[in-house]
């Protein structure tokens, strides 16, 4: 059987955290990397696939699927050797779904309104009010630990695999000082998920020096 096709970009939090997840399900993919800035992204076969033309778009012999929480349910549920990462359990899917929710709805978009404004439209400062937003969420996923190890209960699930690729982007912006429950998990995913390092340091490492420089400014 032929892999899916995952076209993804280094850089990108959402594609990270669809290579984090079939990394921890053991899932094979044939990944292809997309150059953003050359446009490869508006081109008429990748528009067909995806009109809207975001990152990470799947391909699954012909099924094309975008927007990275989409890609991982749906490659855990057809691939996986088992449900741990994703349990059919509604309950405990349940929980994992409102961190899923979380990712895209409030820290995704916490990265989106800062990075987008300095790639796109020159800004070289960062508002206080983005900062202080994503410290509000940091407080948040403080709670959603509890006493657990993961975000989701005392497995790793895909809402540890989504949220490790924007906290390790956010981090540039916020450090984990002031939060330790954060910073313990942080370490807990770089080593007890498989193929950490090559599924997510290689692009934070070039997410922090497109965006490090401003720190100091926020």
């Amino acid at each position: 059987m032929t892999p899916p096709i995952l076209y993804s970009t280094d850089a990108s939090p959402p594609c990270r955290g669809v290579l984090l997840a079939v990394a921890a399900a053991g899932i094979k993919l044939n990944v292809q990397e997309i150059h953003l800035m050359d446009g490869e992204h508006r081109k008429e076969e990748f528009l067909k696939m995806n009109p809207q033309h975001t990152l990470p778009t799947l391909d699954d012999d012909g099924f094309h699927i975008w927007d990275s929480h989409a890609i991982v349910t749906y490659l855990v549920d057809k691939y996986a050797k088992d449900d741990s990462m994703y349990p059919k359990d509604l309950q405990k899917r349940a929980v994992i779904n409102q961190r899923l929710h979380f990712d895209n709805s409030i820290l995704f978009p916490a990265i989106r309104e800062i990075a987008a404004p300095i790639l796109y439209k020159g800004v070289t400062e960062i508002p206080q009010d983005r900062i202080d937003f994503i410290k509000q969420n940091f407080e948040f996923l403080e709670i959603f630990l509890g006493n657990s190890d993961w975000m989701a209960g005392n497995t790793l699930t895909l809402a540890d695999t989504s949220i490790i690729a924007s906290v390790t982007s956010l981090m540039v912006f916020v450090p984990l000082d002031q939060y330790p429950k954060l910073a313990a998990w942080v370490k807990r995913c770089e080593d007890k998920i498989p193929g950490y390092a090559k599924a997510n340091t290689a692009g934070v490492k070039i997410f922090h020096n497109l965006f490090g420089k401003f720190f100091s400014k926020a």
